[in-house]
């Protein structure tokens, strides 16, 4: 089972003065990389915030946002009524203009308004808090579901490898006969002579020097092993990425070994394969 890093979570908490939007946005990263934007009052939370995803996600690009809607007459900012007033009087001496446009401009000046700052309320913190593990679920549902679309297609393009690799294992018969005519023609275009005991066992050598068996057996077991690591409690993308590195290896030295066309095209089509699944890892988490 595994989960895709890419996801969103979102939870909304209704109070009676205020309503509060809480969404968490993740792309895929090397490791976690936390971006929060939040109302300055509850900024002393912060860590904790930080701490409680950090929990949840392990890995990928997230960014937590916090938004509050005032839906009653809860308010901070209040008018700073001495301060506009002084405002409006220097402007009359400035501009002719009635008072309420010198209203619209003086309240956009510096200290037209002031902003209390309120201590945090921990039954409010509470609910917040509650309403964020909310969001982490719903991202995590997101995730697995990304991750359930990821695995069918891993699975898909290994069975693809694994049947490409049948068909290798099919043509090597035809592969070490192609390679000893081959040989034999170009010995015989020499027009001379030549120890036929002596050329058996060069043949023979330089045949074994392009076995490709122990790659085969090794490319089926790592195949498996994928599978296997895929279908584990404990599967992450780091892990799989590690096998891939391995099947890759093996693609390499059949594709270096096999001397032969129809096997070239073959291990191209399982280089594709790879890098594709490769790719998707990138978003495994």
């Amino acid at each position: 089972m595994i989960y895709s890093m890419t996801g969103y979570g979102k939870s909304v908490l209704q109070l009676p003065t205020k309503k509060i939007t809480i969404e968490i946005k993740s792309l895929n990263s090397k490791n976690l990389d936390l971006n929060t934007r939040m109302p300055s009052v509850y900024r002393e939370k912060e860590l904790d915030i930080r701490k409680l995803i950090a929990s949840k996600l392990e890995r990928g690009k997230v960014d937590f946002s916090i938004f509050v809607e005032i839906t009653g007459e809860e308010t901070t900012t209040q008018i700073n009524t001495p301060v506009v007033k002084q405002y409006i009087k220097q402007l009359k001496d400035i501009v002719n203009s009635d008072e309420t446009e010198l209203l619209k401009m003086a309240v956009r000046f510096p200290d037209a308004l002031n902003t209390e700052r309120t201590d945090i309320d921990e039954n409010e913190w509470k609910a917040v808090l509650n309403e964020t593990k909310s969001a982490l679920e719903n991202i995590n549902i997101y995730r697995l579901d990304e991750g359930r679309v990821l695995e069918q297609d891993f699975k898909t393009r290994v069975q693809t490898i694994a049947t490409l690799l049948d068909n290798v294992i099919d043509i090597d018969p035809e592969r070490v006969s192609a390679v000893r005519e081959r040989l034999h023609k170009g010995v015989e275009d020499l027009k001379e002579k030549y120890d036929e005991n002596r050329f058996e066992q060069e043949l023979i050598y330089y045949i074994e020097k392009y076995d490709i068996t122990e790659e085969k057996v090794r490319l089926k077991n790592h195949l498996e092993y994928f599978i296997s690591a895929l279908n584990s409690n404990d599967s992450n993308g780091k892990k799989l990425g590690f096998i891939t590195q391995e099947i890759g290896r093996e693609i390499n030295t059949i594709g270096s070994k096999s001397n032969y066309a129809a096997m070239q095209k073959l291990v191209v089509q399982m280089k594709d394969e790879l890098e594709k699944i490769k790719e998707q890892l990138l978003n495994v988490l």
